[in-house]
């Protein structure tokens, strides 16, 4: 099985991960691509979906609201703080861009209702993560500050050349509170458009030991396992990553052979 997917960019909706579909069970992923003056319609179903604004800005309808001109970046290299629409499930809503728009769409089942929320890029948090050569600014947008359950989602810019994610990790055990039972995506993109990375991702048992050229518009899926990320010299490296599972939050271990940091 490869856990590595494309997207190739097409007009309006595209699934990419789909429950059922892929090796995840938890998480679905796709993304809505528009020019200005087109609209999407879109029904979460039985999902708590959040949507990333990655380039562009749109018009958000769901029922009597509205909420105007959301974005606030050509691309996901001009601003490091993303805007993000939050919806509960079962909710049906429209989106009319008003120039090129780029949405990522990250959902997870969820039986609870919650409430819409619109979140600006003065929300979305921004930490500077391990150092040279493993050094990487990571957002924080969807997490227990928001009114999602289960989803938690950021986006992670790599120093050129750096790893991120390391040492190695992993959340599939039940152990908390050090570690929790979580899925998770990356999905990358660069600057200049050909750029790559290198995304490891391997048990300890070596049950599964994978590692993939990511280009742009490039995603793995991490059902379970170690996984740790690498950035090609004199690149941009971006990944958006977006968690779900028994708990919403962080909780992980560092692989033992190489937790030295």
């Amino acid at each position: 099985m490869t856990y590595k997917k494309t997207y190739h960019p097409a007009k309006g909706y595209t699934p990419i991960c789909e429950i059922g579909k892929c090796s995840l069970k938890k998480l679905e992923f796709g993304i809505i691509e528009l020019d200005a003056g087109e609209t999407q319609d879109f029904n979460t179903g039985d999902k708590e979906t959040a949507f990333i604004l990655l380039e562009g800005h749109c018009d958000v309808t769901f029922g009597n609201t509205e909420w105007k001109n959301v974005g606030n970046r050509k691309s996901v290299f001009e601003n490091r703080r993303a805007e993000c629409v939050y919806m509960p499930r079962d909710m049906a809503l429209t989106f009319k861009a008003l120039d090129h728009l780029k949405i990522a769409v990250c959902a997870t089942p969820l039986t609870e209702k919650t409430e819409p929320q619109l979140l600006k890029e003065d929300h979305t948090e921004l930490k500077l993560l391990g150092k040279v050569p493993y050094e990487r600014e990571t957002s924080f947008i969807v997490d227990g500050r928001t009114n999602a359950k289960i989803l938690t989602i950021g986006e992670a810019y790599t120093t050129e050349g750096n790893w991120a994610g390391f040492p190695p990790h992993k959340h599939d055990e039940d152990n908390m509170p050090k570690e929790c039972i979580a899925e998770e995506i990356y999905y990358f993109l660069f600057e200049p458009e050909q750029g790559f990375a290198i995304q490891c991702l391997y048990t300890a048992d070596g049950s599964m030991d994978e590692s993939y050229r990511v280009k742009n518009d490039e995603l793995v899926e991490m059902p379970f396992g170690y996984h740790t990320t690498v950035s090609a010299p004199k690149y941009k490296t971006y990944f958006l990553w977006l968690m779900a599972g028994d708990y919403q939050g962080f909780n992980r271990s560092n692989d033992p052979d190489h937790d030295w940091n």
